[in-house]
């Protein structure tokens, strides 16, 4: 019998990022450094993380049929991560994220989708089939940086299956009404507010977005506070989960690295807490490194934390 995987559904992109010693003027142009270009995109990140922790992955993807496509596939192919249904769109351009990191590790970004977005109804239901065969056990870490009708399908599928469910609510405003069928939900604070109109300020203000987030059919939600860590929000249970302290250099892909530990944790069986803190340490770990998928971490890596 196949063992469980982490099914990473969403975006799958090439990051350009560069550091910045502060935020450009309009119609100025400024001098950035260190730049980078490398694979990213939300749904290749949570495979790699959990390729990093040594679980299966698998993600249904879109890609273009460019030459961005081989860098966006280079770290998702080194780790094993089954792309038998990630498919090239013909005529269509590997989607991109501009990343502009300031010097404080805070980051400005903006992404152009591209292949990403273009996904037919049989792609859907391509997808959909390909999540309802996964092993029983296995894990959706889904986000909405494809479009609506992809997501809803692949929820269903997992839904029926068996499977649990994690969503990363970005971009907030493609999110479903109705949150049925969703195991963890995992809004940052500004998706917290959009999703909820709570603004998140404090733990007891993420309580108060989580508490509204099931209300709307989540099982569980870990609203991500500012500064790191998180408030997990079950039907009975409200629990804050801080950050241990690291070094910040750089914060890209951190919500993705907390997306992928939670999934893994998921897959593996800890109770809420214990998988959110888990999520926690793995988002840690991620900032005190340049870059996003370089900066995920091993288990041992993970033990610098204290937590495996």
């Amino acid at each position: 019998m196949s063992a469980p995987r982490l099914l990473a559904l969403g975006s799958i992109n090439v990051d350009f990022e560069a550091r910045v010693e502060r935020w450009p003027e309009a119609s100025e142009t400024l001098i950035g450094h260190d730049l980078l270009i490398v694979g990213g995109g939300k749904a290749a990140n949570v495979a790699v993380v959990a390729r990093r922790l040594g679980v299966p992955a698998q993600s249904p993807a879109h890609l273009g049929d460019d030459v961005l496509a081989e860098t966006a596939l280079a770290c998702l192919r080194e780790l094993g991560v089954d792309l038998s249904h990630t498919r090239r769109v013909p005529r269509q351009t590997t989607g991109v994220s501009q990343i502009w990191l300031g010097p404080d590790g805070d980051k400005r970004i903006v992404l152009c989708p591209n292949a990403n977005d273009a996904w037919t109804a049989g792609d859907g239901h391509a997808a959909a089939q390909a999540i309802a065969r996964a092993p029983a056990g296995s894990v959706l870490v889904l986000d909405c940086e494809v479009p609506a009708d992809v997501v809803h399908l692949a929820i269903a599928a997992a839904r029926d299956a068996g499977h649990r469910v994690v969503l990363d609510p970005s971009p907030a405003d493609r999110v479903p009404g109705r949150l049925d069928g969703i195991a963890w939900l995992t809004p940052n604070a500004s998706e917290a507010e959009h999703l909820t109109g709570v603004a998140v300020r404090s733990a007891a203000d993420a309580e108060r977005a989580g508490r509204a987030l099931l209300e709307r059919g989540a099982a569980t939600a870990a609203v991500k506070l500012h500064g790191g860590g998180c408030v997990v929000v079950t039907h009975d249970h409200a629990e804050d989960v801080p950050a241990p302290t690291v070094s910040v250099v750089d914060t890209t892909g951190a919500g993705d690295a907390f997306a992928g530990g939670l999934g893994v944790a998921v897959l593996e069986g800890r109770d809420p807490i214990a998988a959110a803190r888990f999520a926690v340490a793995v988002s840690s770990f991620a900032v005190t490194r340049y870059g996003s998928q370089s900066a995920y971490p091993t288990r041992d890596e993970l033990a610098s934390l204290g937590t495996r």
